[in-house]
C-alpha cells in the first residue's frame, strides 16, 4: 500500500478548503468515472472463462498407489548409513552415508528414519524440532527393494508463516490504526483480482497486455479508494497512477518484444509451454511487467499529491509555478529513494542467480545481458521509467486541480485569517492570475505574507 510522506497540520480544515475540496472531487469524478467504467467493461469482457479443458500439468505431489504424505516432529538427526543402502549392503557392499532425520509421526506411532537428501542435509537445515514432510514407501518397499521407506520431502512452515502474518497485520493496524486495517483488506481484493482474473486469463490465452492494464487499473480502484476514502488528494493520486501505468505497460509490451523476453531460462516456464499451447510465457513476463511495479507506483503518486494539496492549503495565494516546483522538490527526492528500492527489491530476490551468474566469470556485458539477469534488469528499468513519469505528471494533475477549484473567498479578495497552519493573512489577496497582490499601504508586510508571496 502507499503512504504519504508529506506533513499534515493539526489543525482541522477551514470551510474554504472544505468546499475547494468538494469542487475538486466533483471535478475529478468526471474524470475517473469513465475510466473506471471501461476497466470495468474490459475485465467483463476479458473474464476468464474457467475452462481448463487441454491444460496437462503434472502434480509435482502426486504419487502412486499406496505412497502417502505425511508429517511428523523431529527428534534427533545423525550422520550415519542409509536407509537406502540396506539392499546394497545385503548384497556385500559398502553403505553410503547420510543424514537420517529420526521422526515421530503426527499420526502416531513409533519414531521413523527419514533419509534427507544430499542438498538439504548440507545446509545443516533440519534440527531437532523441526516440523517435516515426508514420503511414506512403506507399502511399496516388497516390490521396490533399494528405496527408502521414508523419504524428507519439505518443512511444514505453517506456524513461522501465521507468526509473521499475525505480527505484520498487527503492527500495520497499531501504527496506521483504521487505515491500515482498510489497507490490508484492500490487499486482498488485490490479490482476489491478481487470483481470478489475470492468473486464469493468462492461462486461456487473453491478450496479456489488456489483462495487466486492465487488472492493475481495477486493482488501483479498489486499493487506492479502499485505504485513503474519496478524497480530491486520493483521486488526483489514481490519475497519476493510471499514467504511470499506462506508460509502464507501453514499454513492458515493446521491451518484451525487442529483447526477446521468452523465460527459456526458468524451468518453470518449460512447465507452462509443455502445459498447454494457450500459455504464453512471454505474454506471463510482460504482464508480470506491468504488475511489478504496483505498490511503489501507488506510494509515490500519493505522496505527491498529498504535498501539492497541504503545500496549498497553507498558502492559497502560491502561484501554479511555485506549487510545482515546491512539490517536485519532494518528488525528487523520493524518485531517488524509490529507484533504490525497486533496484534492490529485484536484486535481493534474484540474488541466487546473480550469485550463479557471477561464478560463470563471462564479461559483465554478457552477464547483465544474458536470459538468467535480463528479465530482471528490463523490470527494473521498465518500473523505474513509469515511477519517475508518474511523478511530475500527478504533482501537475494536482496543482492544476487545486488552481482550478479555488479556496473561495481568497480569490476575490474576501478576508482569511488563515495562519501558518493552512490560511494567509487578511491583506494577503490574490489577483485574477492567482498571485498574492500587494500589501495595502497601511498594513506593511509581514514575515507570514512575505513568506507566502511566490
Amino acid at each position: 500500500m502507499g503512504h504519504s510522506h508529506s506533513p499534515h497540520s493539526d489543525e482541522p480544515p477551514s470551510p474554504a478548503a472544505l468546499a475547494a475540496r468538494r469542487r475538486a472531487n466533483l471535478l475529478l469524478t468526471w474524470i475517473l468515472v469513465p475510466l473506471g467504467l471501461l476497466a470495468v467493461i474490459g475485465m467483463v469482457l476479458l473474464w476468464p472463462s474457467g475452462d481448463r479443458t487441454g491444460i496437462t500439468v503434472s502434480d509435482p505431489y502426486a504419487t502412486a498407489d499406496g505412497v502417502t504424505f505425511e508429517t511428523g516432529k523431529v527428534q534427533r538427526v545423525s550422520e550415519e548409513n542409509c536407509p537406502s543402502s540396506q539392499a546394497l549392503v545385503n548384497a556385500g557392499g559398502t553403505a553410503q552415508q547420510c543424514l537420517v532425520a529420526y521422526t515421530v509421526p503426527n499420526s502416531g506411532g513409533t519414531t521413523i528414519q527419514v533419509e534427507v537428501p544430499p542438498e538439504v542435509a548440507k545446509g545443516g537445515a533440519v534440527e531437532a524440532g523441526d516440523t517435516i514432510r515426508y514420503l511414506n514407501l512403506e507399502a511399496i518397499m516388497a516390490q521396490g527393494g533399494g528405496a527408502p521407506p521414508y523419504v524428507f520431502v519439505d518443512f511444514v512452515r505453517s506456524i513461522p508463516m501465521a507468526a509473521l502474518t499475525v505480527l505484520y497485520a498487527g503492527v500495520v493496524i497499531a501504527v496506521a490504526r483504521w487505515r491500515g486495517l482498510r489497507a490490508l483488506v484492500g490487499l486482498a481484493g488485490a490479490y482476489a483480482v491478481l487470483a481470478g482474473f489475470i492468473l486464469p486469463g493468462l492461462v486461456e490465452g487473453k491478450p496479456p497486455l489488456l489483462l495487466g492494464l486492465i487488472g492493475s487499473s481495477v486493482i488501483m480502484f479498489g486499493v487506492l479508494y479502499f485505504a485513503h476514502g474519496f478524497t480530491a488528494r486520493t483521486s488526483t493520486a489514481l490519475l497519476g497512477t493510471l499514467f504511470g501505468l499506462s506508460i509502464t505497460a507501453c514499454l513492458a509490451a515493446w521491451a518484451t518484444d525487442a529483447a526477446h523476453l521468452v523465460g527459456v531460462d526458468d524451468e518453470n516456464a518449460y512447465t507452462l509451454i509443455n502445459s498447454s499451447d494457450n500459455i504464453s510465457v512471454s505474454g506471463i513476463i510482460l504482464c508480470g511487467l506491468i504488475i511489478s511495479g504496483l505498490g511503489v507506483l501507488n506510494d509515490v503518486t500519493i505522496t505527491q499529491s498529498s504535498a501539492v494539496w497541504e503545500m496549498y492549503e497553507l498558502a492559497p495565494g502560491a502561484s501554479a509555478r511555485r506549487l510545482f516546483s515546491g512539490a517536485m522538490r519532494v518528488g525528487r527526492d523520493h524518485i531517488a529513494s524509490t529507484v533504490y528500492t525497486i533496484a534492490f527489491a529485484y536484486a535481493g530476490a534474484a540474488l541466487p542467480v546473480l550469485i550463479l551468474v557471477s561464478l560463470y566469470d563471462r564479461p559483465f556485458l554478457d552477464s547483465i545481458t544474458s536470459g538468467e539477469l535480463a528479465e530482471e534488469v528490463i523490470r527494473t528499468l521498465v518500473g523505474s521509467v513509469g515511477l519517475v513519469l508518474a511523478i511530475p505528471v500527478t504533482t501537475a494533475i494536482a496543482v492544476l486541480v487545486v488552481k482550478a477549484v479555488g479556496i473561495k473567498g481568497i480569490a476575490h479578495g474576501t478576508e482569511a485569517t488563515h495562519d501558518a497552519g493552512g490560511t494567509l493573512p487578511a491583506h494577503a489577496t490574490h489577483d485574477d492570475g492567482g498571485t498574492p497582490s500587494r500589501p495595502a499601504v497601511d498594513a506593511p508586510p509581514t514575515r507570514r505574507s512575505l513568506r507566502n508571496r511566490p
